[in-house]
């Protein structure tokens, strides 16, 4: 979660015991298209299971915008207990009506309105939606929102699902190269992080997150030509920045799995 300070007010009569500030975040949100949760538990779960260090911790905003408004309504307190089981905490809603909006407040979440969201960037939406075919399925899909001074991404060919990133990918930045392969031929930030349905390629350090084989891809790959990772992840088998060997920091390496244990080489 990336924050742009844009102004500060430092307390007169507290002898700057604290100070106050306007700040831009970077937050995903979850927006849904159905309120069973069953089925939100499901795919939800899929994903999590694959990327959990992804998602621990992860402040989220609910968008309940798409929601039919005759539908039956929402159970949110289900819902908030869902995604803190799954180890997000859900920090407001947006999109809501009155009937939503009241329901969120007593929950202690934030109402955001328009004015509001335009001071928050989307960095991941999860959509959770039907199939087109099969009309009691959910389809968990992501998509990178391109913000004011984040990496700009230019797709190889359109077919293809390839994604090149050629400026820095900065601390709170995600990128998702839904489909196909990712390489970044810039430095690679502490706190930003990298998903590929395929594989990832950095032509730079490497710091942050990379998580390749985002769909369950088992022959999935991280290239990097300077190993510095807070965290690295195959298909959901992944390794954080303390189980990765001295004599593999800093150097080109490879990561992949064997038998479904991760593997770390030299190059």
């Amino acid at each position: 979660m990336a924050e742009k300070p844009t102004s500060s007010m430092t307390a007169a009569d507290g002898g700057g015991a604290f100070e106050l500030k306007a700040a831009g975040f970077t937050l995903p949100i979850i927006r849904l298209f159905d309120t069973d949760l069953d089925t939100l538990a499901s795919r939800l779960g899929i994903k999590v299971d694959q990327a959990p260090e992804f998602f621990r911790n992860t402040p989220v905003v609910i968008d309940l915008s798409e929601l039919p408004r005759n539908g039956p309504p929402v159970p949110l307190p289900k819902l908030i207990g869902l995604l803190r089981g799954y180890g997000m905490i859900p920090f407001g809603v947006r999109g809501a009506d009155p009937e939503q909006a009241a329901a969120a407040e007593a929950l202690n979440l934030a109402v955001l309105s328009d004015s509001y969201l335009r001071r928050i960037k989307s960095a991941d939406e999860l959509e959770i939606k039907p199939e087109p075919v099969a009309g009691n399925l959910a389809k968990v899909s992501e998509k990178a929102q391109p913000t004011p001074g984040t990496a700009q991404a230019r797709p190889a060919a359109a077919h293809s699902g390839f994604m090149l990133i050629t400026k820095p990918v900065r601390s709170g930045q995600r990128v998702y190269a839904v489909g196909g392969d990712l390489s970044i031929i810039a430095p690679v930030s502490s706190g930003a992080e990298l998903m590929a349905d395929g594989n990832i390629h950095v032509y730079g350090p490497l710091r942050g997150r990379a998580l390749a084989g985002m769909s369950g891809n088992l022959e999935a790959r991280i290239f990097c030509h300077d190993l510095q990772a807070e965290l690295i992840s195959i298909a959901g088998h992944y390794r954080v920045s303390e189980g990765i060997p001295n004599e593999l920091r800093g150097v080109p390496v490879q990561v992949f799995l064997e038998q479904k244990i991760l593997r770390i080489e030299k190059l």
